[in-house]
């Protein structure tokens, strides 16, 4: 389980300040495929992932998902509405059992007047997640399948995920077969073995040439 330090926003911050911010944190675990906020609630705040994974799902009219991205310990979730002060526009669903602390808008705002170089790092990780966004627009339109599917299988083995042939699909924004298609032919040439749900690379090198180059990394912790 990693620590407030941990975060990207909060690494300028000293030790006495950490321990004011933790004084806002409420923390709270969560179960295997638990749902933390729906899409369309009403936003109060924002949320830390200590321990697990969490998917943000966006669902359209027609009852398609695309998920948005994966956090992992050490980022953050709903920050997007927290100065808008607007509903959450996806869901929030733990992958496995997971950490999650939560902070009232109210309360951080108060805490940011007083410690205004978070400002500045929250500021920092909302526009490197824009272009993350940005960049991964762009990869629809240039990269074929196979290469998002490779990025992706790098990004999932980097935390140490598993998801499922929909849910890898729904990531990369291609059809369940293609994926299915695409995961049988990378096994068949021993580029990885796919154990149940588990997909471990047996080749890397091959792998980080097929992706495309195009920089979605916001933070170690998340996967866009």
């Amino acid at each position: 389980m990693v620590e407030l330090k941990d975060f990207r926003v909060f690494r300028d911050l000293k030790p006495e300040e950490l321990q004011k911010l933790a004084g806002l944190v409420r923390k709270i675990d969560y179960g295997e495929e638990e749902l933390i906020f729906m899409e369309g609630a009403p936003a109060f705040g924002f949320y830390l992932v200590f321990k697990g994974a969490v998917k943000l799902v966006k669902r359209s009219a027609k009852g398609k998902s695309q998920i948005l991205k994966i956090v992992g310990p050490g980022g953050l979730l709903g920050e997007t509405t927290l100065f808008d002060k607007g509903v959450h526009n996806a869901y929030a669903k733990t992958l496995i059992p997971s950490t999650v602390g939560f902070i009232e808008r109210g309360d951080f705002f108060f805490f940011l007047e007083h410690h205004p170089k978070v400002i500045f790092r929250f500021f920092e990780y909302l526009s490197l997640e824009l272009k993350a966004f940005q960049n991964k627009l762009a990869e629809r339109s240039y990269a074929s399948s196979k290469e998002r599917l490779a990025r992706l299988i790098l990004a999932l083995d980097r935390l140490g995920l598993e998801l499922s042939r929909a849910e890898l699909a729904e990531m990369a924004g291609v059809s369940s077969k293609t994926a299915i298609r695409t995961l049988s032919e990378l096994e068949s040439r021993g580029i990885i073995s796919v154990d149940n749900r588990r997909i471990n690379v047996l080749k890397e090198d091959y792998l980080r040439r097929l992706a495309e180059p195009f920089s979605l990394e916001v933070d170690k912790a998340i996967i866009i």
